[in-house]
């Protein structure tokens, strides 16, 4: 469904036929914007029904799926207030995002251009780092199927198997999916992919409904869970949540792709409420009816019978696919300017090669960091952060600074963006600090079992 999203695209800033308005006293501001807003859309683009389709297939993956997690992190009242919170406050920050672009697309300012260069770099980070969270999902699902397969029965109503056969380590796993993926991303071509890609959304759907299923039919009596976290957790919720709204990458080129972009807000404040609901409702539910016991994807607590475990095989193969949509935003900002600079001989071969590095580089990275809800967290606080929460409130101070923004604005995106930062910098911490631990916990364990 996500064939016809083009990445790069975004309000044109290198035309010159569209003049300043100071250079238009024929135009009023408000003319000239309805005219650029009508030619960004054009008559072709995408449907009001086919955008918030894109725009959930954007937003909802892994980071689902680890809000369970996250809330526990930050108890079971103050984690779904804080996810409230922090869908509000993306939102706004998204629209915020479509608002500069347009205003700059006009002025032809050089604002847009500088942020261009940091943008992109935040974006190549959040996009490779979903990457690696796919190869640490595929791996963690799959390994533990694999390794309850003799053991799986028809009997949903016990989480637990006769039999637990130990197999691989999980990132011998992640090795062997490498060969996989890297023929998915040699489909260089998004509308190839189409089908696929719907496939996978259909078996992600289907996924969703049966974990909603058991753990609404799963909910303990009486609940007795922290309706707080320890504040040393918190920075985790922060990471996985803000990972979780992973969309902000989209929006401008589906905004951009629209029949009728006006429509946009709209579509914006429809599908991220869906989105928000559906993170509240799961991660709230998941937590508990798992409690204390649930871990960094809530498919890994589903009970290991043959339902369920088709259910971590239908989300896996959605997510494999999915591993191909996201990498085609980064390879669409890296590989043209390095196919630009060979000659037309070796464009093939520069552009197969990036792809396969960009690929080895991510499954190297899960490799390094195995633990799929400390990789969710960290590269949340490190670069969705940043995308989603500081950089749209900064821009619009610069968009607008000459332009009477009011005090309360000001002040307002001052806040959010520093909300963010504080967030990076504290989610980054905890998360590299929970890396070292776990690793040197996992490290002191091998030694004493070899000894």
């Amino acid at each position: 469904m996500a064939s016809d999203i083009n990445y790069q695209d975004g309000p044109d800033l290198s035309r010159r036929d569209v003049s300043p308005v100071e250079d238009e006293p024929n135009h009023s501001p408000a003319s000239l914007q309805q005219t650029e807003y009508e030619r960004i859309g054009g008559r072709t683009g995408s449907s009001f029904f086919q955008t918030i389709i894109h725009l959930l297939k954007g937003n909802i993956g892994t980071g689902l799926l680890g809000l369970p997690l996250a809330v526990k992190n930050a108890g079971l009242l103050v984690g779904p207030l804080s996810l409230l919170a922090m869908g509000i406050v993306a939102i706004h920050c998204m629209n915020l995002l479509v608002k500069c672009a347009h205003h700059l697309s006009i002025r032809l300012g050089v604002c847009f251009l500088a942020f261009r260069r940091v943008v992109n770099l935040f974006l190549n980070i959040t996009q490779l780092g979903f990457c690696c969270v796919y190869f640490v999902f595929l791996s963690d699902n799959i390994k533990q199927v694999v390794e309850t397969a003799n053991g799986t029965t028809g009997n949903c109503h016990n989480n637990e198997t006769a039999v637990n056969v130990p197999s691989y380590d999980s990132r011998l796993y992640m090795l062997f999916f490498l060969p996989f993926i890297i023929v998915l991303v040699f489909i260089r071509n998004l509308k190839y992919l189409a089908p696929l890609s719907f496939v996978a959304n259909i078996s992600m759907c289907v996924s969703l409904v049966l974990i909603y299923y058991y753990c609404l039919t799963n909910i303990p009596y009486p609940i007795n869970l922290p309706l707080a976290g320890r504040a040393v957790d918190y920075p985790l919720f922060f990471g996985t949540a803000i990972f979780a709204f992973e969309g902000i990458g989209v929006v401008l080129p589906l905004e951009n792709k629209m029949q009728n972009p006006r429509n946009f807000p709209t579509v914006l404040y429809l599908g991220m409420g869906i989105v928000t609901t559906l993170y509240i409702t799961l991660g709230t539910i998941g937590y508990i009816g798992f409690g204390e016991h649930i871990r960094g994807s809530i498919t890994l607590n589903l009970p290991l019978c043959w339902l369920y475990q088709t259910v971590k095989l239908l989300y896996s193969f959605g997510i494999y696919i999915t591993y191909a949509l996201q990498f085609y935003v980064s390879a669409e900002i890296l590989i043209p300017p390095a196919v630009a600079r060979c000659g037309p001989r070796w464009t093939l071969m520069v552009d197969l090669g990036i792809r396969v590095a960009l690929v080895a580089l991510t499954c190297a990275l899960a490799i390094l960091i195995p633990e799929l809800d400390l990789v969710i967290s960290l590269v949340g606080s490190v670069s969705s952060s940043a995308l989603a929460l500081i950089i749209p409130p900064l821009l619009q101070i610069i968009t607008f600074h000459n332009e009477d923004m009011k005090l309360w604005e000001m002040v307002k995106n001052i806040a959010i963006s520093l909300i963010g930062f504080v967030g990076f910098v504290a989610g980054t911490y905890i998360s590299i600090q929970e890396i070292v631990a776990r690793n040197s916990s996992r490290h002191n364990s091998t030694y004493l079992n070899v000894g």
